[in-house]
């Protein structure tokens, strides 16, 4: 059985912090009269319920003595871990973004129509749900859709299949409804989380910009510590990350051009709140993608101070969106599906507050000049537009770090305009000798072997040093996987070995 806490009317005005050290002053611990139930007619509150029960619960008679500093404990790491949501820009910070849960339809932004729309597109494929199965998919409380559910019934389009737990229901749609939903479903056949008005991601997008990030010396050895990195090199990205504009990464193939630009946005160290889709002129967008996007780890206190957030939105890993050679015009562009309707963010748009890395800039499929001349105003002004289905042209935000990965000159692939905007051209040299080396050791115990240094300097003065082969950053790696394999067809230990080394090379090496 819950209690609810009762808070004097003071206690309303205190800040998070202050608010939790007062209820740990007034805990059962220390405080030994019983709070009164929460009365019935009043709403539930059950995030604030589960989260104090659990926390501010004493010891009960005859439990161990062990145990008898539990609630104490418990209140500690709460104050130590909203104390550290607050420093990050958590839901306490009144200049941070948090996507608070509705209180009220109204507050949605969204019609009775537009749930309509979700919820009888959804029955109409699923064919029974409860209440709280609806509430579930469309991401909207259902305190505030169980009304819409009974008056739906009242009049019809909703029949009562069977009774459910907590006072709900199985709800079914009925043959009144079903030729209003497949009306529905051939305008849209989307049916998932309800989307968040596009205003509402406009202010989220500003809040949570690039451009109200920095990165310190630390952060960036932080963010690069599993990699080999000259300090010159942390010395040339440390600002270019700052500028929260874009730069050029190029040099020859092979030396982590791409491992390091998908470390870079990890350099701000923080997450993000995304919609999981967008209403845009009445067309819903869908933005969040679990192939790009990476949801947000959290523990059990975590999602107990977050339980109160709108379940709309999802919080993230500052996003990392890498394109290829495969990146064409149309992923630049609002798309729609022609069979279900559905619109999908372009790649710029998914990655906002993060990091798009143009692998391999030069070897799309479309032009060079295509690319930038798509481009070159949203780099300047930091905004850019997109046309919607209905032919209307939209202004979104153009807010990452674009990083051109190359294994050309840059100066070879775009003109003078186009580099003036990206103030930053890093080139990713070849390692030294020492850093060679140095990496071969870092990666040996990876493929369960032992460093042997004598084998290394065999295979530099070999196949290096007599050919003038040039070292590369990928080639430890590689070489070091064909060793092993190659100890594996002969049925021995993994080791490095100078025969070894030879049939690496040759084969490695054969046709470059």
């Amino acid at each position: 059985m819950h209690f609810r806490i009762q808070e004097p009317e003071s206690m309303s005005k205190l800040s998070p912090t202050e608010y939790l050290e007062q209820l740990k002053r007034n805990s059962p611990q220390q405080n030994k009269s019983v709070a009164e139930p929460k009365p019935a007619s009043e709403p539930a509150d059950v995030g604030e319920n589960l989260l104090f029960d659990s926390i501010l619960s004493g010891p009960r008679q005859g439990a161990q003595a062990s145990k008898s500093n539990l609630g104490e404990k418990r209140i500690s790491n709460l104050l130590d871990r909203v104390n550290s949501l607050l420093s990050e820009g958590g839901a306490g910070n009144k200049d941070a973004f948090y996507p608070h849960a509705p209180r009220s339809l109204q507050a949605t932004k969204l019609s009775e129509d537009d749930i309509e729309k979700l919820v009888f597109k959804y029955l109409l494929t699923k064919g029974v749900a409860t209440g709280r199965k609806i509430s579930d998919q469309i991401k909207v409380s259902f305190t505030l859709i169980d009304p819409l559910l009974q008056r739906w019934k009242a009049e019809q389009f909703l029949d009562l299949r069977n009774s459910a737990e907590m006072g709900d229901y199985y709800y079914g749609i009925t043959d009144k409804a079903r030729d209003r939903a497949r009306r529905y479903a051939e305008e849209c056949s989307y049916c998932g989380a309800a989307p968040v008005d596009f205003s509402d991601y406009l202010e989220a997008m500003e809040k949570q910009s690039i451009a109200h990030q920095s990165v310190s010396e630390e952060d960036l050895k932080r963010a690069f510590q599993d990699l080999l990195i000259s300090p010159n090199l942390l010395d040339k990205l440390g600002p270019a990350i700052n500028s929260g504009r874009g730069m050029f990464l190029f040099g020859e193939p092979g030396n982590g051009k791409t491992s390091i630009a998908e470390r870079v946005t990890s350099c701000f160290g923080s997450t993000i709140w995304i919609p999981r889709s967008l209403l845009i002129d009445g067309d819903i967008v869908r933005l969040f993608d679990p192939g790009l996007h990476e949801v947000a780890e959290s523990n059990d206190v975590d999602a107990a101070i977050l339980a109160s957030a709108d379940p709309r939105w999802v919080e993230i890993v500052r996003p990392t969106v890498i394109a290829g050679g495969e990146l064409t015009m149309a992923e630049l562009e609002i798309s729609q599906n022609q069979m279900t309707r559905v619109c999908e963010a372009p790649l710029q748009l998914k990655s906002n507050c993060g990091t798009l890395v143009i692998d391999d800039f030069g070897r799309q499929r479309m032009p060079v000049d295509e690319l930038l001349n798509r481009w070159i105003v949203p780099l300047e002004k930091r905004y850019d537009f997109l046309n919607m289905p209905s032919g209307k042209k939209i202004r979104v935000p153009f807010d990452q770090l674009i990083v051109f990965s190359t294994n050309l000159e840059p100066k070879d692939l775009v003109d003078g305009a186009f580099l003036r905007r990206i103030p930053y051209k890093i080139e990713a040299l070849d390692p030294t000798e020492e850093q060679f080396i140095k990496l071969f050791e870092i990666m040996a115990p990876k493929f369960g072997m032992e460093f042997d240094r004598q084998a290394i300097d065999y295979l530099v003065e070999t196949h290096y040093r007599k050919v003038n082969r040039p070292f590369r950053a990928c080639q430890p790696r590689d070489l070091l996987l064909q060793v092993r394999n190659f100890c594996v067809y002969k049925g021995k230990k993994a080791v490095m070995s100078p025969q070894a080394f030879d049939f690496a090379v040759e084969n490695y090496f054969s046709v470059m």
